[in-house]
């Protein structure tokens, strides 16, 4: 509750609206974008509290260390060794499996610098774990956040990432120059 109306006067103070749908499928992969700040990490995490989802989210390995470990996995962080050679996709198809319920985030672009393109690991997680996709949204100029589409992956690769691509065309990250619009 605490959490809930702090995340509000944050918002309130800071001029951000949320948008888009405020109901979620009991598993959904949600890909987050455009990445371009520390700062996403903390508007998404009040708009997850606003409105009432408790989403895991993966995050690089690097981070947990021992006095951060406790904090991020009691905000849904679940760690993701990017430099051992282990397949990330089957895992978190597994998780999907296994859980009764699951709203899991994702950056696609991996970091917060700017990116040829994305990395594709969502979509063959969404295609795989067949659970929807939720396009999620930080516009830094409008100052609005949230769903702004909801599909399913039809297993064409292009015309997806297109579609994709096509929804974030608009969307500005905080720092714009760190987001390259063309995702694939």
């Amino acid at each position: 509750m605490m959490k809930r109306l702090l995340s509000k006067l944050i918002f309130k103070l800071n001029g951000w609206k949320i948008v888009g749908s405020l109901t979620y499928p009991k598993k959904c992969l949600v890909i987050a974008a455009p990445h371009t700040s520390n700062w996403d990490f903390l508007i998404g995490r009040c708009y997850a509290y606003i409105i009432g989802v408790k989403p895991k989210y993966l995050v690089k390995s690097e981070l947990f260390l021992p006095v951060l470990r406790i904090w991020i996995k009691s905000n849904g962080g679940i760690p993701v060794y990017r430099k051992a050679k282990n397949n990330a996709v089957e895992q978190v198809v597994d998780m999907f499996e296994n859980a009764p319920q699951l709203h899991l985030g994702m950056a696609p672009e991996g970091t917060r610098t700017k990116v040829e393109k994305w990395k594709t690991g969502f979509y063959h997680i969404a295609s795989i774990a067949k659970v929807p996709l939720l396009l999620f949204a930080m516009d830094y100029k409008k100052k609005e956040v949230g769903v702004i589409a909801e599909f399913m992956i039809t297993g064409d690769f292009e015309k997806d990432m297109l579609f994709i691509q096509q929804q974030y065309a608009n969307v500005a990250g905080k720092i714009p120059e760190n987001y390259n619009p063309k995702i694939y």
